[in-house]
């Protein structure tokens, strides 16, 4: 007799052989980010209230408010990348379809490579004052 659950007995399966993993991964960040959307709205509001440009740049040097923007950013923009990829795969044929795949890609990685780049001259810039 075979015990086998449903998870075990769908990997594999399926055109890509990879969907059961890409759900997976599509629930689990959603999840975190569902977790982490209201301590990124506070980190966010709370800077918004901040007057001066040099107050803010002290505000972010800090980790808390820092991680929560630089995970919030880099987690988000993973999700958009597979999902509009799903979305992509979907509902586009040929060249539409690579250049769209790449058009999303592009966009998500830049905004988390310029996320983490603002991120860590922010620290710089605060600890050259």
């Amino acid at each position: 007799m075979r015990y086998i659950t449903p998870r075990k007995a769908a990997v594999g399966h399926g055109a890509s052989h990879t969907g059961t993993q890409h759900h997976w991964w599509m629930t689990v960040s959603a999840t975190v980010l569902a977790v982490l959307t209201p301590s990124f709205l506070m980190v966010i509001g709370t800077a918004l209230q901040i007057p001066e440009r040099r107050e803010i740049l002290g505000y972010f040097s800090q980790p808390y408010p820092a991680l929560v923007v630089g995970i919030f950013m880099t987690l988000g923009m993973l999700h958009f990348i597979k999902g509009t990829r799903l979305m992509i795969d979907d509902y586009l044929d040929h060249t539409a379809r690579k250049l769209a795949l790449i058009a999303a890609a592009a966009f998500g990685w830049m905004v988390i490579a310029v996320t983490l780049f603002a991120l860590a001259r922010v620290m710089l810039a605060t600890a050259q004052i």
